[in-house]
């Protein structure tokens, strides 16, 4: 890969356009389930129909990752995030217009989550990570995801108000329109193979290993280490898609106000702002995978209080504020590992390649939490499945040790 930029990109530049780049796409897919029940009653759809196509989102984002990701590494972050930033907009004003569960699951299902995979974490940390020096890079992805998380605390309420207010079909027309607010944003950093880096992140890039595609594909899945990364992963985005798809409509079973739902969703984003600044700042002085089993283990313990807790309107506000922290913490401590292990010369495919196990969590959490809910008339048993994987999470990543690949070796760790 081409290190020399014919565009000096500072890596300050790089970081808020990146930053900001996924306020927008998280705070908008982080809206969508307040759109569940409006659009479920308006086009008289069960529950499953909604949930199956943001599972499907979550999936088509997950399976696409490592190929974007590695059209990000070998033509630049750019032009995958104006690719990306179009099929986002182009789905939300076809979700806009949907009646049928077919053409729901193809705009909110295929077209959004292809747009999701060139805007969100493993394009834009592979960016943020190739222009800083490995000193600064668990830092600096902690702000870009706290940053980001900003868009989940302001969309929430937002999308609330324009659904109150226009209805969800025109909701949805206006955030296609943020949506377009990616394309300008990616401009700045349009370059023509890479970015300008620093010496210190130059020279390490330089010095790593170059694989091709698939033979970097092939040594991340004989590694154990990432197969178990990945585990850990596949449980945080379960738990993850069941809480934003489903918890405004499991407090509405519950008799607890609509605005609850959105303002719990809304203090997640709050406070994964913290959450996120925190794993990035103690992700550069201790282990990353023992912070990682920590966050799962704490999930744990939270949802079964949440759970065995009388439900009120504050206790759901300190079970969102405690899950905040939690939340996407996971994101750059993972990241930070795949880099550790693989280095970051390919760092935005082999990020997404943890990230589809992330996905594929997600597909299963969000699309059981409406399957089960249909079968069964409640949540419970999808609550308690969450707990069960908060315990296999937390076992899986205590061991991980911050090798790289070429150190470890096939021989001794295979998959």
């Amino acid at each position: 890969m081409n290190l020399n930029s014919t565009k000096a990109v500072s890596p300050l530049t790089v970081l808020w356009c990146g930053a900001f780049i996924m306020t927008i796409s998280l705070g908008i897919r982080h809206s969508f389930g307040l759109f569940l029940q409006p659009m479920s009653l308006s086009n008289e759809w069960g529950r499953e129909v909604f949930a199956f196509s943001i599972a499907m989102q979550n999936l088509v984002w997950g399976v696409a990752q490592p190929f974007v990701g590695r059209m990000a590494d070998r033509l630049g972050s750019a032009i995958t995030m104006l690719l990306g930033g179009a099929l986002y907009a182009v789905g939300l004003f076809l979700m806009a217009t949907v009646e049928s569960p077919g053409l729901l699951t193809f705009s909110a299902g295929i077209l959004i989550g292809l747009g999701l995979s060139g805007t969100t974490f493993p394009v834009v940390f592979g960016a943020v990570s190739r222009a800083m020096p490995p000193e600064k890079r668990s830092m600096a992805m902690g702000i870009s995801m706290a940053l980001g998380s900003l868009g989940q605390f302001a969309f929430l309420p937002g999308g609330l108000f324009l659904i109150n207010q226009l209805g969800w079909s025109s909701a949805l027309t206006v955030l296609a329109c943020f949506a377009l607010l990616i394309l300008l944003l990616a401009k700045p950093l349009f370059e023509k193979k890479s970015r300008s880096v620093s010496s210190e992140a130059t020279s390490t890039i330089a010095a790593e290993k170059e694989l091709g595609m698939w033979a970097s594909l092939t040594q991340a899945l004989r590694h154990r280490a990432f197969l178990m990364l990945s585990l850990g992963y596949f449980v945080c985005g379960f738990q993850i898609l069941f809480i934003s798809v489903h918890l405004p409509s499991y407090l509405q079973d519950s008799g607890i106000p609509a605005s609850a739902g959105s303002t719990a969703l809304a203090l997640i984003g709050l406070f994964n702002i913290l959450g996120s600044y925190l794993a990035g700042l103690w992700g550069g002085r201790m282990r990353k995978p023992m912070l990682l089993s920590g966050i799962y283990g704490l999930r744990g313990l939270l949802i079964v209080a949440f759970v065995l807790a009388p439900l009120s309107t504050w206790s759901v506000y300190l079970f969102a504020a405690g899950m905040g922290v939690l939340w996407l913490s996971t994101v750059p401590l993972t990241t930070g590992t795949v880099s550790a292990m693989f280095g970051v010369k390919n760092l935005s495919m082999l990020g997404g390649l943890v990230f589809m196990f992330h996905q594929i969590g997600a597909f299963v959490g969000g699309w059981l939490g409406g399957l089960l809910f249909d079968a069964t008339g409640s949540y419970q048993v999808v609550w308690w499945i969450c707990v069960a994987l908060s315990v296999i999470a937390a076992a899986v990543n205590w061991p991980i040790e911050e090798k790289s690949a070429e150190a470890n070796g096939p021989a001794t760790q295979p998959a």
